[in-house]
């Protein structure tokens, strides 16, 4: 078979030769004008359509220049016959067909996989591929390697299973999972755009339409490579029973974790405690959960413990909740103005609501002084409860330095009974003498 280098080589003293290279300086001309509208188009637009410009213009110019390629190669074929060669336009098809592959790869990686670093090797080692296989194809070496590779070959009880087949089905499971996840990520950055639904609703109907495609790009993947999907009952069954002895908690978190999502006990963003964390809910996954602290660590806590334990949902049903500020007072301050300068504190602050209005309270008589509480609420919890702790007391402190109320500090009194030992006596008469002298 004469490869297509020296069929174009053959073409050379051919009259339709200037008009292959015409229809592909058209083509050409006409990928690079469309890229430039489609472009434009593509910025401006707030579509469902629109899925990335970058990676949309890159493909614009070949796959428009190949479409061109492809009507000029029928146009000619109805003008001159198939009795003439259009190894012109057959070699710049192959080239601009690789083209588009390798960008279109390079596309669905970047976004199913994100920005990683060890992306960009797997980017080139892809290209590399791609362009090794457009050389032996044009070289017309390809064939000759295809059969070789088909040819190393052994038998596995009735089936012949050769080199060529093991990486046509590496190559479709790996296609096939890139596709789904692609896929499955594109659908689940839609549906978690749908303000109407409900946040736990999104999450849920996002993971089990990613899983879905998933599953399904795995069995298309098998089903491809020549796996009997028969087989699959076994290692189902077996897996079940894995599932019900060595992975139970595997499986019983990502249960949970459904049952998190589809009865809303605990939605993202919600203020919880969880065995003594205290912080929000910042996601939701099949497995975990992760609880972010006021102070901004991270804790992953397992679905199933959010089951089968108790969780203070301090966002349940509102985002209102009760601070209560402690406050000591001496016996010798009047009580009745101190509370009246604890609540103005409060209702002076910016976060604090008025209705309940901040109210002070007396709740008992301390061995120091006479103990207050200043009761308030606030409707922001997520933005913590130390600062405006902070900021209340200091705002009460300077109210009762200018009223002249005392806050008391510890006192205590020793009174010795009965007769004071002779040592003690005098390493008290050594003190008092120390201290007239000074």
């Amino acid at each position: 078979m004469k490869n297509s280098i020296a069929a174009l080589f053959d073409d050379l003293d051919s009259p339709f030769l200037l008009w292959q290279a015409g229809i592909l300086a058209v083509s050409l001309l006409a990928a690079f004008l469309a890229r430039g509208l489609l472009k434009e188009r593509i910025r401006g637009s707030e579509g469902a359509w629109k899925v990335g410009v970058g990676g949309a213009t890159r493909l614009i110019f070949p796959l428009v220049a190949l479409a061109m390629l492809v009507v000029g190669s029928v146009a000619l074929k109805e003008l001159a016959g198939n009795s003439h060669h259009q190894a012109l336009l057959h070699l710049a098809m192959s080239l601009l067909l690789s083209l588009a592959l390798v960008r279109i790869t390079v596309y669905i990686l970047r976004h199913v996989f994100g920005p990683k670093s060890w992306l960009s090797v797997w980017e080139r080692s892809i290209a590399a591929v791609i362009w090794v296989g457009l050389a032996l194809h044009l070289s017309g070496l390809l064939p000759g390697i295809i059969e070789g590779l088909d040819d190393f070959s052994i038998h596995l009880g009735k089936q012949r299973v050769s080199l060529l087949m093991f990486l046509e089905a590496i190559l479709t499971i790996a296609v096939s999972l890139v596709v789904a996840l692609w896929l499955g990520g594109e659908a689940e950055r839609r549906i978690m755009k749908a303000d109407k639904l409900d946040m736990n609703l999104r999450v849920v109907t996002a993971k089990f339409v990613r899983a879905l495609l998933i599953f399904v790009g795995v069995m298309v993947a098998l089903s491809s490579a020549g796996i009997d999907l028969t087989l699959l009952s076994v290692f189902g069954g077996a897996l079940g029973v894995g599932l019900g002895f060595g992975l139970q908690k595997i499986a019983s978190n990502y249960v949970s974790g459904f049952i998190i999502l589809l009865d809303r006990s605990i939605r993202i963003g919600d203020l919880v405690t969880v065995d003594s964390r205290y912080g929000n809910i910042t996601g939701i996954t099949a497995r975990y959960t992760v609880l972010k602290s006021m102070d901004g660590t991270e804790a992953i806590i397992p679905n199933e413990a959010l089951i089968t334990s108790t969780v203070i949902n301090h966002s349940y049903t509102n985002h209102e909740i009760r601070v209560g500020i402690p406050v000591q007072v001496s016996y010798d301050s009047p009580v009745e103005d101190a509370m009246r300068l604890m609540e103005e504190a409060a209702a002076g602050h910016e976060r604090v609501i008025k209705d309940p209005a901040p109210r002070a309270y007396l709740k008992g008589f301390g061995d120091n002084g006479i103990d207050l509480e200043l009761g308030l609420w606030i409707n922001d919890p997520e933005e913590g409860q130390l600062n405006l702790r902070s900021e209340i007391n200091l705002a009460i402190w300077r109210s009762f330095q200018q009223a002249g109320i005392e806050i008391p500090f510890p006192q205590r009194e020793v009174r010795i009974v009965g007769p004071i030992p002779e040592e003690v006596a005098i390493l008290g008469e050594q003190n008092f003498e120390s201290e007239d002298a000074q």
